[in-house]
This record gives structure tokens, C-alpha cells and sequence, in this order.
């Protein structure tokens, strides 16, 4: 019993000790996560961002034709909120690995339900949920610190865009929420307070029944007869439904209130409007 307490304590006093003198250094490839608001929820992508350093990398460094991380260290991941489409395949909310397949021509995007592949020897093509070609764009440009955005977003598609070096792909990303965000409407202007201005500006921005976001808005604007932005978004539905002269008035009701206001920002707005009426 002495030996094995002996022995115990030993590897105790070894273990503080390493830990004491463990050298913690800046990680050479360091990791980031990016979290992107997007339809109904959000995605988030967790990957690891290694830098060019002089070197040759796609075709080299990254080889043409082999499966890769997408990164650098662990596995890169891509986290959806919620239900969204790529390459026209519908892909269930969850986490997934991020891969992609290099080429001189064309890449491979896959998105697989394997979240550790850091290998092409790991990969197995039975996990995949999405496989996508894409072209590589040469950038005039070079991007020294490999990474992976979101760009061109809108409220029901976006891209993920790679970049390293002088090369960029990009892939989309799109999702559905026109009947989720209509069937809320149709619940909540049931209930005492209706959200008549949320849901004339969905209408506007999505191109739906301009005379009901009309209808809207003069019934949020019963509750503040000086909101001002309320009376430059009615002015651009009216504008789109061709009323020019009912637009105008609201817009003009518009300045007048965002002038009280001290809001020259809608004061602008409303002067650009009123300029395309002409």
C-alpha cells in the first residue's frame, strides 16, 4: 500500500508540475466560429484559419482531387437553425461537417453528417447529405488568412463564400419561411395588439398584397399619427402599387414629422422618394 500511495503521489507532483510550466502560444492556424442571422434563425460555422506563409497552396499545400477539411486542425462545422436548401436538396436543421473537394476546373462542396473528418482517409461518401459542384474564381487579389463567410444575404438566401490565396467558391444557401411567417400573421392579428407595421413591412419587402401593407399601415399609424418611418413605407407601397400622388402626400406627412423628429436620415429618404415620383 506504501508503494502504490508513493506512487500516487508522485505522479501528482508530476502532473502540477507540467501543468505549471505548460507554454501557452498563439495557435499557428487559430479557429473561429461566425454566427449568421438568417431566415427564421441563424447558422453558425466553426473552422480553423490557417495562412499562406509563401506558399503554393491549392494544388500543393490543399492537393487537387482529395477530400478537404476546409481548414486547418479540427473539422470545420456548419450549424443550421433551422430547415435550408443547398444545391436544391433540402437539409434537416442540426450540425454538420463542411468538406469540399478541390479542382483546378470545378470543387465539390459536401456537407456530411460526419463532424470530425479531418482526413480524406476518414471521409466516407455514405455520410454525405448534400454534394454540390461549383466554379473557382480567380481573385485580383490575395487573401493571406484562409476564410469562410456569408455574403449576398437576403431574407430567404445567401452565399458561403471560401476564400484563400487568389481563389474564392462560393455556394448558396436558401431557406423557406413565407408560409411560417404568414401563418404567424394570420395568428397574432387574431390577438389585442396586432403587429400591423411588422407585417405591412413584410409585405412590402417580399412583394406581397401591396394594398393590404397599405391597409396596415394606416392602422399602425392609429396608434402614432407621427411615426414618421411609417408614413415613408406606406409612400413606397403606394409608389409600387403606381399611386404617385397618394404616395407623395405621405411622404411629405413623412418630412414634416421626421423634421420634428430631427431625423434628417428620413428627411433624405423621403426627398429620393419624392424625387423618383416626378
Amino acid at each position: 500500500m506504501k508503494i502504490v500511495l508513493t506512487f500516487v503521489a508522485a505522479a501528482m507532483l508530476c502532473s502540477a508540475a507540467f501543468s505549471q510550466n505548460n507554454l501557452k502560444v498563439p495557435a499557428p492556424s487559430p479557429g473561429s466560429t461566425i454566427k449568421q442571422d438568417f431566415g427564421l434563425s441563424s447558422v453558425e460555422l466553426s473552422y480553423s484559419r490557417p495562412s499562406v506563409k509563401g506558399r503554393k497552396i491549392f494544388g500543393d499545400l490543399v492537393p487537387y482531387d482529395k477530400v478537404w477539411r476546409t481548414g486547418a486542425n479540427g473539422a470545420t462545422t456548419i450549424t443550421f437553425g433551422d430547415e435550408v436548401s443547398i444545391g436544391g436538396k433540402k437539409v434537416p436543421a442540426g450540425k454538420y461537417g463542411l468538406l469540399t473537394i478541390p479542382g483546378q476546373q470545378e470543387w465539390t462542396v459536401i456537407i456530411t453528417k460526419a463532424t470530425n473528418v479531418t482526413s480524406p482517409s476518414a471521409y466516407k461518401e455514405a455520410d454525405d447529405v448534400v454534394r454540390v459542384k461549383v466554379q473557382p474564381n480567380e481573385l485580383p487579389f490575395p487573401v493571406e488568412t484562409f476564410m469562410i463567410i456569408f455574403d449576398d444575404i437576403k431574407a430567404t438566401s445567401m452565399q458561403a463564400v471560401i476564400l484563400w490565396d487568389r481563389t474564392a467558391v462560393a455556394f448558396p444557401i436558401s431557406t423557406e419561411i413565407d408560409s411560417k411567417v404568414t401563418s404567424q400573421i394570420d395568428k397574432l392579428m387574431k390577438t389585442d395588439k396586432p403587429p400591423y407595421f411588422q407585417a405591412a413591412m413584410y409585405y412590402l419587402e417580399s412583394g406581397k398584397d401591396l394594398t393590404k401593407a397599405v391597409e396596415w399601415f394606416d392602422k399602425a399609424l392609429q396608434d402614432d399619427s407621427k411615426a414618421f418611418w411609417v408614413y415613408h413605407n406606406k409612400a413606397n407601397a403606394l409608389a409600387k402599387l403606381g399611386k404617385k400622388k397618394e404616395a407623395a402626400e405621405a411622404a411629405q406627412k413623412s418630412i414634416t414629422y421626421a423634421k420634428e423628429a430631427n431625423n434628417d436620415d428620413y428627411v433624405a429618404l423621403n426627398e429620393k422618394l419624392l424625387a423618383s415620383l416626378k
